[in-house]
């Protein structure tokens, strides 16, 4: 079949849970289908990655859009648009006729879009279109909105209210809606008429890399926290983390250290390292496997937003233990004291954190558990076969 894709990132480098996504599905699929790929960038620098997607698709075409978000241009034009803030600093006009030009020139089975905020993109056009929602926007601005400065708080409903509205009117326009889990389902089902519609196609690990590196563990008992900062439950969590959870940690265990790793930290996560010489902030790192075999045990404190959380798949890929909030693992399937350990309150974060620090057994336990989830639930193999089918069954159906 031949398959547009639209994605609002160049799949790779592999620098965020999307672009993970993205370009192991590709790796998968493109031997049974022709992939166009178009993709939007921020910076020139980023084409040199051209050359590596080529090897899964049959064209890619990249889209440059504002480097930086909080333009002023950006800024006015929301203001002044019934999009929300996220639409406006993805959207590339030169996108819609390029789209345009591609389907009037070659005859395609179907588009796919990751993210709605790459659906206003399209043009009118007769080939069904599949939606991939990586998680429910709204759902975690409204997170952020309340914990935001009041000044700033009418203007984040207003655009939260955007994104909502258009959002769910994407849900409803698309062909096929594809989410991460069975509780985003459940809840979509609530704003849409034919549930039917509806697929589950959630993440995936390559276990078989995580695997290949060896565990080196420092001498001082360190605690990973991992997540791409430009995604506002990320930096929500880690605050709530070196805040509410980690100095009961460093009271029980001074020699404890905390490690933050992830993309974009902001000026307030790079500052946590100076003010606290048991915490160290990486930023990016090029290998992640490095983190998640270079300690102890993951904490992820997540509080908000929908989706599937890399982090905590790869950690147990890794055979490195979670403790998380139920938000962090939900949809996942994983059971507390099986194959991690769960608390909603920052104490409850805290004790089990400790738990899996001092008992050896409950360490190895939990690694050993959570390896085996992994390879078999949520290996790429079985997840690029669901997208497989999805696509043949909608090719066919509107044929």
């Amino acid at each position: 079949m031949r398959i547009l894709m639209l994605t609002p990132y160049l799949p790779f480098p592999l620098l965020s849970g999307g672009q993970i996504r993205t370009y192991n599905l590709l790796k998968k699929l493109y031997q049974k289908h022709q992939i166009t790929l178009f993709a939007l960038i921020k910076d020139e620098s980023e084409r040199q990655h051209i050359k590596e997607l080529a090897k899964y698709c049959t064209k890619v075409k990249v889209f440059k859009r504002s480097q930086k978000p909080f333009t002023l241009h950006n800024i006015l034009k929301t203001g002044f648009s019934s999009y929300p803030f996220l639409v406006i600093r993805n959207y590339v006009p030169q996108v819609i006729n390029a789209i345009k030009k591609e389907l009037a020139q070659n005859q395609y089975d179907l588009i796919h879009a990751e993210t709605f905020y790459m659906m206003p993109h399209l043009p009118i056009t007769q080939v069904p279109t599949i939606l991939v929602e990586q998680t429910i926007e709204y759902l975690g601005y409204e997170s952020y909105a309340r914990r935001a400065f009041s000044l700033l708080k009418p203007l984040l409903h207003i655009d939260i209210k955007k994104i909502k509205r258009w959002e769910k009117h994407y849900w409803q326009q698309c062909d096929k809606l594809i989410v991460m889990s069975d509780d985003d389902k459940c809840f979509i089902s609530r704003f849409i008429k034919n549930q039917d519609k509806i697929e589950v196609v959630s993440n995936g690990v390559d276990a078989r890399w995580f695997a290949q590196k060896k565990r080196q563990l420092p001498q001082q008992p360190t605690i990973l926290s991992v997540g791409t900062f430009k995604w506002l439950p990320n930096v929500e969590a880690v605050s709530f983390l070196v805040e509410k959870v980690w100095p009961l940690i460093k009271q029980q265990l001074p020699s404890a250290k905390l490690w933050i790793v992830g993309n974009s930290p902001t000026k307030k996560i790079l500052t946590y390292e100076t003010l606290d010489s048991s915490i160290k902030v990486s930023g990016g790192i090029p290998d992640i496997r490095n983190a998640f075999k270079g300690a102890h045990v993951l904490i992820a404190p997540v509080l908000s937003g929908k989706g599937t959380r890399y982090k905590v798949l790869e950690a147990m890929a890794s055979g490195t233990p979670v403790v998380a909030t139920p938000t962090a693992v939900e949809g996942l399937g994983v059971k507390h004291n099986t194959h991690v350990l769960t608390s909603q309150s920052a104490a409850g974060l805290a004790k089990l954190t400790l738990q899996v620090l001092a008992n050896k057994k409950l360490w190895q336990r939990l690694s050993k558990n959570g390896e085996k989830f992994v390879k078999t639930r949520y290996n790429w193999d079985v997840i690029s076969k669901k997208l497989d089918r999805i696509y043949k069954e909608l090719g066919r159906t509107k044929k």
